[in-house]
């Protein structure tokens, strides 16, 4: 399991425009990887469309959000456009990104295998991970304000 002080496991996935982007193609700045089960989902929505509407939080400390399900990149940019999202998305067909994070059911709904479990981790500049929550739940979301403390306390200059 990973936790708070280990390194980010690296990655390179196809985005919603089927780009390939890679973990490290934003080293130096803060990276907030929000693992989501399925497209077009009540809370799947709800959580990525509520990050939509505070990406000027994220910006302010040069933080990206990265969303990230096995959805195949068509239908995460199908998903994109129908519900205006401003970030990245990002198609971990293969399960080998939320496999690594530990983010993964084994069974979800229906039998169906191999979806991705809701989860967050804010990977900091240097690529160490400084928030980890995965949720077994599907029903509810990560913790947005303890992420927005950890990414404050990531903002602060050292002395």
């Amino acid at each position: 399991m990973l936790k708070i002080g280990d390194t980010a496991p690296g990655f390179t996935l196809p985005d919603s425009e089927r780009q390939m982007r890679s973990l490290s193609d934003f080293r130096g700045k803060p990276v907030l990887l929000l693992f989501f089960p399925a497209a077009f989902t009540s809370v799947c929505t709800a959580e990525l469309c509520s990050v939509r509407d505070e990406l000027g939080r994220y910006e302010k400390v040069g933080a990206q959000p990265l969303g990230i399900s096995v959805d195949l990149p068509f239908t995460l940019a199908r998903f994109k456009e129908d519900q205006g999202l401003n970030f990245p998305l990002l198609s971990d067909f293969n399960k080998e990104v939320s496999t690594a994070y530990n983010a993964l059911y084994s069974e979800f709904i229906l039998g169906l295998k191999g979806v991705s479990k809701r989860a967050a981790f804010l990977v900091d500049g240097e690529g160490i991970i400084r928030y980890a929550e995965v949720l077994d739940n599907a029903g509810e979301q990560p913790d947005f304000t303890a992420i927005k403390t950890a990414l404050a306390a990531l903002s602060v200059p050292s002395s």
